[in-house]
């Protein structure tokens, strides 16, 4: 019988072990493993997948058949040959696969599986997207980044969890912390595990997907295009970073402002592809997503380089909502002056969101209407021909944040915002920042504080 003093210095022994959390290997085998839904054709009639082996597969297929729920469907799968590419990853080598199924059906369950003809992943199912405007949903995630398999995991399957028949899955940037670290990404495919084999995902590389080369470049991780299965219909050198994609009657456009900030040559590329985008949309909504926020949520981090150059667009061409990351708080707003009603919105909605455990301190900035600090948050958006429904929730369940954006024939929005009827906002400094803030931090953090409350007190009285 173990002795109290030696008890507690067995615990204290097991904590520490607890809290270096010691990595799985995720050594590739020649099972499909990595699996990810994605597209490179029309949303209706298509569907790529994307998936890692080892390298002794060299040759890889796809078999798809209309769902059925006799176990017979599987003799009548089709078989399409998918695409290898060889990559070589910390001295490893490794392949890719990606398989584009195409002439489907739309709006018709589809039941797939890949691999080599003799190691096979399950089967999974996905339903093509309606071939006109149609309502859908879809789920957005900020940064995930750190203890991404222990922490981050919550996020994503407790977004499932909240909406099941969700259409797309969409992450703002900061999906890893290191951008070649082999197991942060195996970490972030084994936190999604089979529901990103059903449900397809559109991704933004952000600050931290991107890494300093030997000539000093930089440039976006190893893991990027191999990982994924993006539209490539973006500006040149941007392939698989910028692109958009049309999805019943909505228009989802992605940016790479990581490779904005880091070279004006590439933001003007980018601007002007943007520009044309949405000139020529003939879409009734307009949804933009990049990692850097137009308006940030954190006090020194102002990325003003990328929003005089993209929010005049933004408002100009009608973009409805604008979904954003690194920040590591959430701010939830638009861009008008104080006193004025914001229930007839002259420009997009901006949301900054984290859905990883890293933590900043919250600037509680005049641009929002709703704030939190120190909680993990999914959001899910459902779109219809007149009404966009944005929700927040914490990894808990609980709604944090709600609003609609109503649009009438004439494309303007009215903003119905529910932050009235919502729980108090989750405000407090996280432990980290209350433990090393001087005191006169936490002072002015205080003053920001209340001339946040007063300002939105004000508001409310102002909009009864």
């Amino acid at each position: 019988m173990l002795k109290k003093t030696g008890l507690l210095t067995l615990l204290a022994g097991t904590l520490s072990l607890a809290q270096a959390q010691e990595h799985k290997p995720y050594t590739p085998t020649a099972f499909p493993d990595r699996l990810i839904m994605g597209y490179q054709g029309a949303v209706a009639t298509s569907q790529s997948v994307n998936w890692r082996t080892d390298s002794t597969v060299t040759k890889s297929i796809g078999a798809i058949v209309e769902a059925d729920a006799s176990p017979d469907m599987v003799a009548k799968a089709q078989m399409v040959e998918a695409q290898t590419e060889r990559v070589v990853l910390d001295g490893k080598t490794v392949h890719y696969h990606s398989v584009h199924f195409k002439n489907l059906k739309p709006a018709t369950q589809y039941a797939y599986r890949v691999g080599d003809g003799t190691h096979w992943s399950e089967w999974f199912h996905f339903t093509t997207a309606q071939d006109k405007p149609a309502p859908f949903s879809f789920l957005y995630f900020g940064d995930a980044q750190n203890d991404i398999r222990s922490l981050w995991s919550r996020a994503i399957r407790g977004a499932y969890a909240q909406l099941p028949n969700v259409q797309l899955l969409l992450h703002a940037g900061d999906l890893i912390n290191s951008s070649n670290s082999d197991w942060q990404w195996g970490e972030w495919f084994e936190a999604g595990g089979w529901i990103n084999g059903m449900i397809p995902t559109l991704a933004v590389p952000g600050n931290h997907e991107y890494f300093k080369m030997e000539n000093g470049n930089r440039r976006v991780s190893y893991h990027w295009r191999p990982s994924f299965v993006l539209p490539e219909n973006g500006p040149q050198g941007l392939t698989e970073t910028a692109y958009y994609l049309d999805y019943q009657g909505t228009r989802l456009i992605s940016l790479d402002s990581q490779g904005a900030l880091l070279d004006s040559l590439v933001l003007e590329k980018q601007a002007n592809w943007l520009l044309d985008v949405l000139k020529n949309n003939p879409n009734r909504w307009t949804i933009v997503m990049h990692h850097h926020p137009v308006f940030s949520t954190s006090k020194g981090r102002d990325n003003d380089e990328w929003r005089d150059r993209m929010e005049p667009m933004y408002r100009k061409y009608g973009v409805d909502l604008v979904l954003q990351g690194h920040d590591h708080t959430y701010g939830r707003g638009l861009n008008m002056p104080l006193g004025k009603s914001r229930k007839q919105p002259d420009g997009p909605i901006y949301v900054v969101s984290v859905s990883g455990p890293k933590m900043y301190e919250i600037g509680l900035q005049n641009w929002m209407d709703r704030a939190a600090s120190n909680i993990q948050l999914f959001q899910t958006i459902q779109v219809s021909q007149d009404t966009l429904k944005y929700q927040s929730y914490a990894v808990t369940g609980e709604k944090y944040d709600a609003f609609e954006l109503i649009k009438n024939a004439k494309g303007k929005n009215r903003l119905v915002d529910h932050d009235p009827e919502l729980p108090v906002e989750r405000l407090e400094l996280p432990a980290e920042y209350q433990k090393r803030n001087t005191p006169q931090q936490k002072e002015a953090y205080r003053n920001r504080f209340q001339e946040y409350k007063a300002r939105k007190e004000a508001e409310l009285k102002k909009n009864k």
